[in-house]
């Protein structure tokens, strides 16, 4: 049976039976149009929402303006149409008004929660995505409008598909706060379970260690790894990514970079070996120290500092790396060079970064504190990628 001969979806409700019914998108909802620049009215932009999740990134209940937008009430819709694929979409429970490239819509003899995960469907996201212009893209309303939607008759049954996905998205952003409330504390605590540079014991330690921390320098605890892949033994290129780490270059950049020719000269990166990446970025504004975590060899470009710890515990170290606190000796003793997007420092310099060294006992505690830390950060965000492939699963079920 074709999608435009079905009468009812693959998954349903017990106590409803009827065939659903064909309407037009404009006969769903309406389009808001009533403008306004109130500005005792919260504004909502683009920025504001997290895409494809529907839920504000920040607090904007003080965010006033005199900018001009369109009006909405509680429980109307907005949907992005600039750039659709980014799914910007809120369903709001307050009034304000939209500002920017935003559809505002309120339910026409339907269910606005409905209508809400309606515009989330694959069917209206492929129809939404059928826009004009290259560079700015923007959802076609008469295409949209036109579009024939199947829908329940019952609002009964509008309302209980709306309110079960509701909840599916209230338990999705639920373990997200507490996701980010862990990597909130985990950050907090970074920075006070590692002594502040010139001090001698960090702010917060853990029970049963009073002994100052002695300091060592990155040569006194590592070797410069200078094996190279002359052999070209080894043909996995890894990159070392400041947001997730030293992963595979054909998983990072979707295909290889590297040259099969020249990968002779690349160093040989072992499991547990740490690579310093010069590129700074938002998230590494000197450039990332990670370490490989992948439990295999890898080889990576001479672009990279590659070096192997000894005599202190990997995972402090990489907890370390984790901190700020090494970034200003980078700042004093190097600078971004002749390109904006690298850090330039010379290795024998960078042999002399200071690294905080407690008794070993003390270094093996903190890593193993962080490390479930990070366990407990990692559950939660399975849980969500789980929660998030159920509901995109329900969804083509659920509708037609």
């Amino acid at each position: 049976m074709t999608e435009e001969t079905k009468k009812a979806p693959v998954m349903r409700f017990q106590g409803f039976s009827d065939d659903w019914e064909q309407r037009k998108f404009s006969n769903v909802v309406n389009r808001v149009s009533q403008q306004s620049n109130d500005s005792n009215l919260p504004k909502v932009e683009f920025e504001d929402i997290v895409s494809g999740e529907g839920r504000l990134n920040k607090d904007i209940s003080h965010k006033f303006d005199s900018r001009k937008g369109t009006v909405f009430e509680p429980e109307f819709i907005l949907y992005g149409k600039l750039r659709p694929y980014l799914k910007n979409w809120l369903f709001p429970n307050f009034k304000g008004i939209a500002l920017g490239d935003f559809w505002v819509f309120e339910p026409n003899n339907s269910s606005s929660i409905f209508d809400y995960y309606l515009i989330q469907s694959d069917k209206y996201q492929t129809v939404a995505n059928i826009s004009s212009g290259t560079k700015m893209p923007r959802s076609d309303w008469k295409t949209v409008s036109e579009t024939v939607f199947s829908i329940p008759d019952s609002i009964n049954e509008q309302e209980k598909i709306g309110a079960f996905f509701k909840h599916l998205d209230n338990t999705i952003a639920l373990h997200q706060r507490m996701s980010d409330k862990q990597k909130k504390l985990k950050a907090n605590l970074l920075q006070m379970m590692f002594p502040r540079n010139g001090e001698k014991i960090p702010e917060v330690r853990l029970a049963g260690f009073a002994e100052d921390w002695a300091q060592r320098t990155l040569e006194d605890i590592s070797d410069k790894v200078t094996e190279k892949n002359k052999a070209r033994e080894f043909t996995e290129t890894l990159t070392n990514s400041a947001e997730y780490g030293i992963i595979s270059q054909s998983d990072f950049f979707d295909k290889d970079i590297s040259n099969i020719n020249n990968i002779d000269g690349y160093y040989v990166v072992r499991p547990d070996d740490f690579v310093y990446n010069p590129r700074i970025s938002n998230f590494a504004p000197v450039g990332p120290i990670k370490r490989n975590n992948l439990n295999r060899i890898g080889i990576m470009s001479p672009l990279y500092y590659v070096f192997r710890p000894k005599g202190v515990d990997h995972t402090f170290l990489e907890k370390y790396f984790e901190t700020s606190y090494w970034h200003i000796f980078m700042k004093m003793n190097g600078d971004s060079g002749a390109r904006a997007d690298r850090f330039a420092i010379k290795d024998a310099i960078l042999k002399e970064m200071p690294i905080p060294y407690p008794v070993k006992e003390e270094q093996v505690r903190i890593g193993i504190f962080f490390n479930q830390l990070d366990k407990s950060i990692a559950l939660h965000q399975e849980k969500i990628a789980h929660l998030k492939t159920l509901k995109n699963t329900l969804l083509n079920k659920m509708f037609i």
